[in-house]
C-alpha cells in the first residue's frame, strides 16, 4: 500500500509509526549516560530507533519505567530499515537488594579509602 504513495507522504507515515512505537513502549535501555526507548522486545533481541543510535555492543541495563529489570550482553547489532536490531547473547535478571536484620546508620561509611600513595594510613 505504501509503495503507491509519494515519497514525502511515505516518510511522514513512517515517522508517525516510529513516534507511536516510542510512546507506547515503557521499556528503555541505558548504556552509560545514554537512555534509548526500546521499540520491540523479544527474549533474544530487541530493536531501537536507528535515528537515535546506529550501532550498539556490550553490556546494557534494561528498565521498565524506573524499575531495573536486567542486564544484557549485546553481541551484534544491524540496521534493518529504520530500526537497529540488537542480538542478546546473555541476560541477567536484576534482583532487589537483600534484606538485612540490622539497622544501617545513614552516616555509616560505604567503603574504606586508603592513602593513594600506598604508604598506609597515619604514616607521613
Amino acid at each position: 500500500m505504501f509503495e503507491y504513495l509519494p515519497p514525502g507522504l511515505r516518510a511522514e507515515f513512517e515517522s508517525a509509526r516510529m513516534d507511536a512505537m516510542r510512546r507506547k513502549s515503557r521499556l528503555r535501555i541505558r548504556t552509560g549516560e545514554q537512555v534509548y526507548p526500546i521499540l520491540r522486545f523479544r527474549s533474544d533481541w530487541f530493536t531501537l530507533d536507528v535515528a537515535q543510535v546506529d550501532h550498539l555492543r556490550g553490556v546494557v541495563d534494561i528498565f521498565d519505567g524506573g524499575r531495573h529489570l536486567f542486564q544484557c550482553l549485546i553481541v551484534a547489532s544491524e540496521v534493518e530499515g529504520d530500526e537497529l536490531i540488537c542480538r542478546i547473547k546473555q541476560s541477567t535478571l536484576s534482583a532487589p537488594p537483600v534484606a538485612v536484620d540490622f539497622e544501617r546508620r545513614p552516616d555509616a561509611p560505604i567503603a574504606l579509602i586508603t592513602d593513594a600513595s600506598g604508604r598506609g594510613r597515619g604514616r607521613h
